[in-house]
């Protein structure tokens, strides 16, 4: 009975020769792919603190690579906590390989991260260029997409202008009526009980009252309508389901295959002003004459496609259709409006003319609109008066942007069927990186405060995803590989061509995978229980 169960080793047994920790560690594990890569970093041209200490210093401070590796470790197995981190290093075996039995403490591990913004962005930047120049990234479509990620910062240290005016309205209005029914209970008849005064609850109103109008002049002296105490750049973002503390996590994904190639984080609830900094910043990295990008409609903006053409930018994005309230109502749309270029007015579908305004109003990125009205005489006798403007209306107006002409164009060239198979592309380039941050590995949030600090971790977490991705793609054996050549200067071709090779055999490999499940499907027979082929 004693030979049923394998038996462990004595623990206390000394071992003659004993394994050292490399042993422990495969040669295919990725923790050797983190350390390949940091190695070949540049720390001070990068710009890490203390990349440039020396011994002279004082104390030796633990070497930025080092603190690097750590995150990298932490980020792609899920453990940002420098407290974690901490721990995971003490009994971890990959981890101690790693750190070569170095033990930093959590506080040096977070201030690492605080203090290297700028730093972790360029290691993102790095390493896009790194896959643009092995062709894993070619710049033929990229997709510019967003998403909040919630602030290390509660809702309830949030001072919203909105429910502070509101606030201090019901507060005046319950110290009117407790003030009111004071004098009411004074002057009433002395056979009733009158309304004992209540010197608490008059004070606690005014003391809130104080800390209210305190609020409203710090956002006056602000001039913002909303202020977070734990974190001032966070703002409260909007989603259908719930409000939350965020910010506005930018990326755009390159369509070979679905890295990131450029990304940024906003302090605005919207992606209104996102598409031509976000598109101009990838071409920059592309290093590309030319730039084909694809977003949703909320990207859309007359001045942001403008600018995006003139930086030879071919912006690939549906029109959000305001027009649609209108004709529910029985309304002509504006595009029933024939715009006259050389007169500069407009036609209506009557026929008459809608001259140009003096007025001009600006809207948002600083845009230019400019009006157009009938003649009041024109709209009174018109025949068709009810299909155009409301019974209080005396005449039809128009209004358009500064770039009208720009908006035509991009609305002609959104109905051809290149740009139409483009935009159903979208998707598939870029909701998954999100979807794989947010839900997969759990990057969620962000741990550190200010749109600095969380411009550097999110540059991080979007690092770590384009690691992981090409890991992933390749495998650590040949990304190393790749290391080795780039250390040493040589071969570099050659591993291109072993890469695009490994790549080219995966996908077939996959594509067999899914021919053999789409010709062998299975269906329940109730009848006997068993799965039959068909």
């Amino acid at each position: 009975m004693g030979n049923l169960y394998k038996e462990g080793e004595n623990r206390k047994q000394q071992m003659f020769f004993p394994p050292s920790i490399d042993e422990y560690v495969s040669v295919d594990n990725p923790v050797r792919a983190i350390e390949d890569y940091v190695e070949m970093l540049d720390m001070i041209e990068l710009g890490f603190t203390k990349a440039a200490l020396n011994s002279s210093d004082g104390q030796p401070a633990y070497h930025p690579k080092l603190l690097l590796k750590i995150y990298i470790y932490g980020y792609l197995n899920k453990v940002r906590s420098s407290r974690r981190l901490e721990v995971e290093i003490k009994r971890n075996i990959e981890m101690m390989w790693l750190c070569a039995g170095l033990q930093p403490s959590y506080k040096t591990i977070a201030n690492f991260r605080k203090e290297n913004s700028k730093a972790l962005k360029k290691v993102f930047r790095e390493f896009v260029l790194l896959c643009r120049d092995i062709d894993l990234v070619t710049g033929e479509l990229v997709a510019i997409d967003g998403a909040f990620l919630r602030a290390n910062a509660s809702k309830n240290q949030l001072i919203s202008k909105k429910n502070v005016v509101s606030d201090l309205a019901k507060i005046d209005e319950n110290i009117d009526e407790y003030l009111n029914a004071l004098n009411f209970s004074d002057n009433s008849d002395k056979t009733e009980q009158p309304l004992k005064p209540t010197v608490n609850y008059l004070s606690k109103m005014k003391t809130k009252k104080a800390k209210l109008d305190k609020d409203l002049a710090l956002l006056e002296k602000m001039g913002v309508t909303q202020y977070n105490r734990t974190d001032p750049d966070a703002k409260k973002m909007v989603k259908p389901s719930h409000n939350l503390m965020a910010y506005n996590s930018q990326i755009a994904v390159d369509s070979k295959y679905k890295l990131i190639v450029a990304t940024e984080v906003s302090s605005e609830g919207q992606d209104y002003h996102q598409l031509y900094p976000m598109a101009k910043e990838a071409k920059a990295i592309l290093d590309q004459d030319h730039l084909n990008v694809v977003a949703d409609a909320g990207y859309y903006g007359g001045k942001q496609v403008n600018n995006c053409k003139k930086e030879n930018i071919t912006p690939y994005l549906s029109i959000p259709d305001k027009q649609k309230g209108r004709e529910k109502k029985g309304f002509f749309p504006q595009d029933a409006f024939t715009y006259d270029p050389s007169n500069d007015l407009f036609i209506c579908p009557n026929q008459k003319e809608l001259h140009k305004s003096t007025a001009v109003q600006i809207g948002q990125d600083d845009t230019r609109y400019y009006f157009y009205g009938a003649a009041i005489k024109s709209c009174s006798a018109c025949p068709i008066r009810s299909q155009c403007i409301p019974d209080k209306s005396r005449f039809k107006k128009i209004s358009i942007s500064e770039y009208y002409q720009t908006v035509k164009e991009h609305a002609r060239m959104m109905q051809t069927a290149q740009a139409k198979n483009v935009i159903n592309k979208r998707a598939a380039i870029c909701e998954h990186p999100f979807g794989t941050t947010k839900q997969t590995l759990g990057w969620s949030h962000f741990l550190v405060r200010g749109i600095e600090k969380v411009s550097g971790e999110n540059a991080l977490i979007m690092f770590i995803y384009n690691f992981r991705r090409i890991l992933n793609l390749i495998g650590p054996n040949l990304f190393r590989k790749l290391m080795n050549s780039l250390k040493n200067n040589e071969n570099i071709d050659a591993i291109k061509a072993e890469i695009a090779l490994h790549i080219a055999v995966s996908i077939e490999i996959w594509a067999v995978l899914v021919q053999i499940l789409q010709n062998n499907r299975f269906r329940y027979d109730f009848s006997d229980f068993k799965a039959k082929s068909v």
